[in-house]
């Protein structure tokens, strides 16, 4: 009698598809789209916030390792005296900040950060130069040129972010190694003007078109606080996400208010909105790095780690962003021992490694060449 009432119930379960389990996921077909409508991406912003982040997951593990998350470093090569008057930035000439204006730093203090970077585990080392562009600067973009080239060295991903490029300025900097070059445009098309009225939307576009063409991998995403609304948080991903080539980076910025520009007394992003636009993002763009940029250190663990569910994978850890502060290694290294995490690797980014081996395979043409190699047509 007891065997039969046993069975019953093992055939009850099975009946359930053993009910006591969870239900295996539903694979999650994400293609990479580039016509991405506004209400489209709106729509899945307003979903039910767990129901988009359990999305941004699924997109997120179909296209990314998810143990993985990259370590980046920046460092301030050339601070303040900057001529753009952005609302949010302390190194705007046009501003009365704590920010002092100093000279284009030297070559080996730089390669010093680097190395230390890379010793605490950053594969990604950016500089950053408070300029609007290099108009006039001969000599210290050349002293830049070396420091990418010496940077890359070390094997190293090299970032820069020096305001706007000329075609020309983008080639040089992809021929002395430089993986990606940063230039955000901050928000929606709609709101930019409320933020930035020394350099258009367009200019800026028109520098990330010139690094493309480069083959330099972009890294362009905004800051949420600036007063912007939802509409225009979406206006920010359905810019990016329908340009030819999705950005390799979309970094996500709260605003660090800094007394003595004009958003000083903007309120802190709610936690919610930063979750929605990192996991929107992923959603909109499944191959694409999002990366959590200025302002998490605001953030405890485990907001961060919900943010790592919902798609974020790259981080800068150090001793400071260029002018707002940044968790150190040694802290971030202790958080995702305890979540499961690992660095990724130099050149690991499925985007990042195709260019990379793009250029290897234009030098190594080149060297045939300057050594009088027939290089034969396949054509013959």
């Amino acid at each position: 009698m007891l065997h039969l009432r046993l069975s019953v119930r093992v055939s009850a379960l099975r009946a359930r598809g053993l009910a006591t389990h969870a239900p295996q996921p539903r694979v999650v077909t994400s293609a990479v789209r580039h016509d991405w409508t506004k209400p489209e991406i709106q729509k899945i912003y307003d979903s039910p916030l767990l129901d988009l982040v359990f999305r941004a997951a699924a997109v997120h593990r179909e296209h990314h390792d998810p143990s993985k998350i990259q370590l980046c470093t920046l460092m301030n090569i050339k601070t303040g005296g900057c001529t753009e008057d952005c609302s949010y930035c302390s190194q705007s000439s046009r501003y009365q900040t704590a920010t002092q204006a100093s000279r284009l730093v030297d070559i080996e203090p730089v390669l010093e950060a680097a190395r230390k970077a890379k010793e605490n585990g950053s594969t990604r080392f950016c500089m950053g130069a408070a300029w609007r562009d290099l108009a006039g600067r001969k000599r210290g973009f050349e002293k830049i040129l070396r420091m990418v080239q010496e940077v890359r060295g070390m094997g190293m991903e090299v970032c820069t972010t020096l305001g706007m490029l000329s075609p020309e300025q983008a080639k040089q900097l992809k021929e002395a190694g430089l993986t990606a070059y940063n230039h955000n445009l901050d928000t929606s098309r709609e709101f930019y003007p409320e933020v930035i009225t020394t350099r258009s939307y367009d200019e800026r576009l028109s520098t990330i078109s010139a690094v493309r063409e480069a083959g330099i991998s972009v890294c362009s995403g905004g800051i949420l606080g600036l007063g912007e609304t939802d509409k225009d948080r979406v206006g920010l991903i359905w810019e990016v996400s329908n340009m030819p080539e999705h950005p390799e980076s979309f970094p996500v910025n709260a605003l660090v208010p800094i007394e003595g520009t004009p958003l000083e007394n903007n309120e802190p992003v709610p936690y919610h909105t930063l979750l929605r636009t990192v996991a929107t993002a992923r959603v909109v763009m499944p191959q694409t790095i999002i990366r959590l940029a200025a302002g998490r250190q605001t953030l405890d663990e485990s907001k961060q780690a919900m943010c790592f569910m919902a798609g974020a994978n790259a981080i800068f850890t150090g001793e400071q962003m260029l002018t707002t502060p940044c968790s150190p290694w040694d802290e971030d290294k202790a958080m995702m021992t305890r979540w499961g995490l690992e660095g990724m690797n130099s050149f690991e980014q499925v985007n990042v490694a195709r260019k990379e081996q793009s250029r290897a395979s234009t030098e190594a043409l080149a060297g045939d060449l300057s050594t009088g190699t027939r290089v034969q047509s396949s054509c013959e």
